[in-house]
């Protein structure tokens, strides 16, 4: 493929970290590997410039319920940078503010268009925690929501998804198509079973007698972080040797640690708070599995690196997660919400992970990232030929 010019546009960037931004990450990397010229454009904080070459960051306001992100005011000057870049594609990684701006971009300048569908928006739990607190305006705006993601990726030339899982969600909202699976990717260079967990256990204090049990990802209530810890109240009454370890913050961070110690659990279960991502690999390594309880992913980019560093997932049977935890083989399912299920599940990988491994590896090595690249440049090239054939930047009503 010749070399080519491609804007991302994001609402979620660094100094964030979510799957999103991870995923940001690893595609522009492997592009820029292969010869491409890869532009983000992005939402800020007020007073936060750009420190990145390539990248051009459009200040914002905070966004209340969660103020890692920010949403930007005006974004739309961005379309005067796109010619000066050479760009030949747009790929909005997220549809909000900075995505409509990236659409407006391709609509006005004639560039062809991806969307991308990372994050189920209009979930009841995100709208019931992140969005207004009035119930007639929370109907509207879940309402509405849905509306705009028709509105958005109908107007797409293509739309990408994580998971086959969230591709049929997508067609069932109706008048969506070109939906391909590419999936989020994991550097198996850097996450792999060479990573060492030995000194992580030893600055938490867990000798190699005792279990590991790690959630890693934000602290929010969509994540269903609740059902862990009650699975941990069942495994601590039957037993001593197992630490839970939560990685991560985020809006319901005071939330989840109340509840920690409500359920007695202050010797069992440990909060980290935010890990950098280069301490990712060993901390994969120095536990025993992933806990996943969440209902929220559209992939759950974390079991992939998990996997990749042999360990087993321990996750519910819902979305994505369905789609890529194999029971008895990379990991074991409990139905949604079931604190007992989860417990019972734990308990059987850490009584023998040994067979979990093997499978764990070879699940992983499915999406390192140069595979995934590939079927991303699959689509670019689809919507070029056709973009170039029609001569229009199509719109699909």
């Amino acid at each position: 493929m010749d070399r080519l010019g491609i804007a991302f546009y994001t609402d979620s960037y660094l100094p964030a970290v979510d799957g999103v931004v991870t995923s940001i990450l690893n595609f522009r990397s492997e592009l820029e590997r292969r010869g491409h010229d890869v532009y983000i454009f992005s939402s800020c904080k007020l007073g936060t410039k750009a420190n990145e070459k390539n990248v051009f960051l459009y200040q914002g306001v905070d966004f209340k319920p969660y103020p890692q992100y920010s949403m930007a005011i005006f974004p739309y000057n961005s379309m005067m940078k796109l010619k000066d870049l050479n760009v030949d594609i747009i790929h909005a990684h997220t549809p909000l503010i900075m995505g409509f701006a990236g659409l407006m971009s391709a609509k006005l300048g004639r560039y062809p268009m991806v969307g991308s569908y990372h994050t189920i928006i209009n979930n009841r739990s995100v709208v019931e925690d992140y969005y207004p607190k009035n119930k007639q305006l929370k109907r509207f705006t879940s309402k509405y929501l849905l509306k705009y993601i028709q509105f958005f990726y109908r107007r797409c030339n293509a739309t990408t998804v994580p998971s086959a899982t969230i591709g049929k969600m997508l067609e069932g909202y109706g008048g969506i198509d070109n939906i391909s699976v590419v999936p989020n990717s994991i550097d198996l260079g850097v996450f792999n079973p060479k990573a060492d967990g030995d000194l992580v256990r030893e600055r938490l204090r867990i000798s190699s007698r005792e279990k590991m049990v790690l959630y890693l990802g934000r602290l929010s209530k969509e994540k269903k972080i609740e059902v862990m810890l009650k699975a941990a109240s069942v495994i601590s009454k039957k037993r001593n040797d197992v630490k839970f370890i939560i990685g991560g913050t985020g809006p319901a961070e005071a939330y989840y640690k109340a509840m920690s110690r409500r359920l007695g659990l202050q010797k069992h279960v440990r909060f980290i708070g935010h890990v950098p991502r280069e301490a990712l690999p060993n901390l994969y390594a120095s536990s025993d599995m992933l806990c996943l309880p969440s209902t929220f992913e559209t992939q759950g980019i974390v079991s992939l690196e998990a996997m990749a560093t042999g360990k087993p997932v321990v996750g519910a049977d819902y979305l994505a997660l369905s789609e890529l935890i194999r029971s008895g083989k990379n990991g074991e399912k409990f139905r949604p919400g079931d604190y007992i299920g989860c417990a019972n599940k734990i308990e059987k990988v850490l009584n023998d992970s040994s067979p979990y491994i093997r499978e764990a590896l070879s699940t992983a090595k499915e999406f390192s990232v140069r595979k995934v690249t590939d079927r991303l440049l699959d689509v670019y090239d689809l919507v070029l030929s056709n973009y170039s054939n029609n001569g229009v930047f199509t719109d699909r009503q």
